[in-house]
């Protein structure tokens, strides 16, 4: 019975209050990106970034748990990450998980809860 009424609880957060629960402020841009998997490899483009992952739109599906590897083509880096959402509106868009919290994204003018964590 707990853990039913744990989930209400959480249903019946607002957006301000879920927004407060993000570990970094988000981002809304569209950057060109690279999702690599073992034996698979997919274009894509982020809609939203913070420093510790994305939204992203990809070419192809991604498996929800799937571990990738992000490159990010403006900026030359890449990151190890994890799938942590699929959407079930727009079949192409996933939530990504950055295994370390970082910029890979080149975004210059960063919020100021980016600046205290890795600007790699």
């Amino acid at each position: 019975m707990p853990v039913e009424l744990a989930h209400i609880e959480k249903m019946k957060q607002t957006p301000e209050r879920r927004q407060n629960l993000r570990r970094s402020t988000r981002v809304p841009i569209r950057i060109r990106i690279e999702v690599e998997a073992t034996g698979f490899s997919c274009e894509g483009e982020t809609i939203v970034v913070n420093l510790h992952g994305a939204l992203v739109k990809t070419s192809s599906a991604l498996q929800l748990g799937t571990r990738i590897s992000v490159h990010v083509q403006l900026t030359g880096k890449s990151a190890a990450a994890r799938v942590v959402f699929a959407s079930r509106e727009r079949p192409l868009e996933f939530g990504i998980g950055l295994d370390e919290p970082q910029n890979i994204w080149g975004v210059s003018l960063a919020p100021a809860d980016w600046r205290g964590d890795a600007q790699s």
